[in-house]
């Protein structure tokens, strides 16, 4: 018989109002019935599911805590086992004493993520919606958690599940045709077989093409702030940041070192790195910083190019320009506040590029430069766009391998391959796609996935 875990599932246990003990198995009420006693003298054993109780937990006759117990009969909860939750006090000493008392009476304590790896093993959600669930909790902004949430109600399972379908159709014709020629044509199934693979090519490729947009919604906005020293790039941090970060002065090489601050932008999660400003110097320790801003450059989504349009451009600015030509870049021309000489003219003429005026000392423009970073990424607004995202690297790769064979099931349909030897490379992909949703399960595939969630998760 399985054994019945228990945890606490609240995420925090200092300053909170309450903490909830969790239990799953199918012990899970008889094991609370020895240590609740319930005002009214009911054993929760022989109450209806999804009701809630009041009274008391109890060891050795000394009351532990006044608690509410929810009791939750399978197969009709998260686990589909039996699973009670116990609402006690949150402070960090009774809550402990609850559990432990709770684990003396039989339960054992659950490992990081077992309740929804019960969930997964009982076939209440497939893998994908298992691993949406630790996204949701560790969702940095709007869009993770909406494509997180769309994950979780099954939009990529589906997605996933009919072109399984699809395969294994043509893989059972094939087989059928193969066993039983007199009365399955398998040259009759290769117009069909084409067109379903070459649908399902298509398929991968645009939820592929989502990869990036996802990674960006999941992870954030890599944004590397770049410019000479004294543009204002340390003054811009501190302006999104809408706290003093950075050290702000007006000599020359302040910032030596990197800076990295995340912020909410407008939905979208920005991850800063602010730089030593790029110039000739023979400063060693300087030199160290230039250096390490331009290897982060290298790996940007974004990068925000502080120029100062009270003076000139130089060689500095022009080194930075040939550092950047092939990335997605924003130009600040910074301190607006003042007489300025460079104009958007300046720096369209060297770099293909969006250019915005801006005084990050009087933050004028801030407003306007969050609305252009999230027009630059996402066309403006994906509140309401019901795109399906594919946010996790995992299923990128299976995604991309699946791809793969089915591209070698259309080279093979091409030079006239016999079916056969077709079903290989697709029931490769078949099993490619599987591996997403879990119905396909490599050895110690759900244990790696299930230790990075959160204990009583």
């Amino acid at each position: 018989m399985e054994k019945t875990i228990a945890a606490i599932s609240t995420g925090t246990m200092s300053g909170g109002g309450i903490s909830i003990i969790r239990l799953s198995g199918p012990e899970a009420i008889d094991i609370t019935d020895k240590v609740f006693k319930s005002k009214k003298n009911t054993k929760l054993c022989n109450v209806d599911s999804h009701t809630v109780h009041y009274g008391n937990i109890v060891d050795d006759n000394m009351v532990i805590d006044e608690v509410l117990v929810t009791v939750m009969k399978a197969p009709n909860t998260y686990t589909r086992e039996n699973v009670v939750e116990i609402g006690c006090h949150g402070g960090i000493l009774v809550t402990r004493k609850v559990l432990e008392t709770v684990l003396k009476a039989g339960a054992s304590p659950a490992e990081p993520g077992e309740f929804t790896k019960r969930a997964f093993l009982n076939g209440r959600i497939d893998l994908s919606q298992a691993e949406a669930v630790i996204d949701i909790i560790n969702a940095k902004n709007d869009y993770a958690l909406k494509a997180s949430v769309n994950q979780l109600r099954g939009n990529i399972s589906e997605k996933i599940k009919d072109m399984r379908n699809i395969i294994l159709d043509n893989v059972a014709f094939i087989e059928s045709a193969l066993d039983d020629p007199e009365h399955f044509d398998i040259d009759s199934n290769v117009e069909k077989l084409n067109k379903d693979v070459d649908n399902s090519v298509k398929n991968i490729e645009n939820l592929l093409k989502t990869c990036e947009n996802g990674r960006i919604i999941r992870d954030g906005i890599r944004t590397v702030i770049l410019g000479k020293t004294n543009a204002g790039k340390s003054s811009l941090l501190n302006a999104l940041t809408r706290e003093e970060r950075a050290i702000v002065t007006d000599i020359e090489g302040t910032t030596r070192d990197i800076l990295e601050e995340q912020i909410n932008l407008s939905g979208i999660t920005l991850n800063l790195i602010d730089t030593a400003g790029i110039r000739q110097t023979d400063d060693y320790v300087e030199s160290i910083g230039v250096k390490k801003a331009k290897e982060y450059a290298k790996d940007a989504d974004l990068i925000i190019f502080v120029v100062d349009s009270s003076r000139p451009l130089d060689n500095n600015d022009y080194e930075i320009i040939d550092l950047i030509k092939d990335k997605k870049v924003l130009v600040l021309l910074n301190k607006s506040d003042m007489e300025t000489v460079v104009t958007p003219d300046d720096i369209t003429s060297h770099l293909e590029c969006s250019v915005m005026s801006i005084s990050a000392k009087n933050e004028t423009g801030i407003d306007e430069l969050e609305e252009e970073i999230k027009k630059m990424f996402f066309n403006g607004d994906i509140s309401s766009n019901e795109e399906m995202y594919i946010t996790n690297a995992r299923h990128k790769n299976l995604l991309r391998e699946s791809l793969e064979s089915l591209k070698l099931v259309q080279q093979g349909i091409d030079n006239g391959i016999s079916e056969d030897f077709l079903t290989i490379d697709l029931m490769e992909s078949y099993k490619k796609l599987g591996l997403i949703i879990g119905e396909e399960i490599e050895d110690d595939l759900a244990d790696r996935i299930f230790s990075k969630f959160c204990m009583g998760k």
